[in-house]
């Protein structure tokens, strides 16, 4: 047997669990518009419209603490990271995990990662 074939049921185990668990974290922007209810409390999408929170207008690509009217704490000023849809899911994971333990969102996080991927996705088209 060639080294290529002695590999190949592995690769092809690999892709079929790949296969199985992608639908699985498909993004739903529709679900992610109901998991926004929860911030909606304090985020909006129209710029210069700040509430508890910063407005969300732009949101992707864009520095952590950079709305000019809106106070950060000193721990989201700290972070300084571009807001990606990665950088997003460790966020709303653990809001209080490192860069940004200390900030102020009275916020717990997001365990299901389903949800979160889905809320990401409506901020992705909703935020732009």
């Amino acid at each position: 047997m060639t080294k290529t074939f002695k590999y190949a049921p592995h690769v092809w185990a690999i892709a079929a669990a790949m296969a199985i668990l992608q639908p699985a974290l498909a993004q739903d922007a529709g679900r992610g518009k109901a998991v926004f209810e929860q911030c909606a409390a304090c985020h909006s999408f129209e710029p210069g419209h700040n509430e508890t929170g910063p407005h969300l207008k732009g949101l992707i690509g864009r520095k952590s603490a950079s709305v000019e009217d809106f106070i950060y704490s000193p721990a989201m000023r700290r972070a300084n990271v571009t807001w990606t849809a990665e950088t997003l899911d460790a966020y709303l994971k653990d809001p209080q995990a490192p860069p940004f333990r200390g900030n102020r969102m009275p916020f717990a996080g997001i365990p299901d990662a389903q949800a979160r991927a889905d809320l990401i996705a409506y901020l992705q088209a909703a935020s732009r």
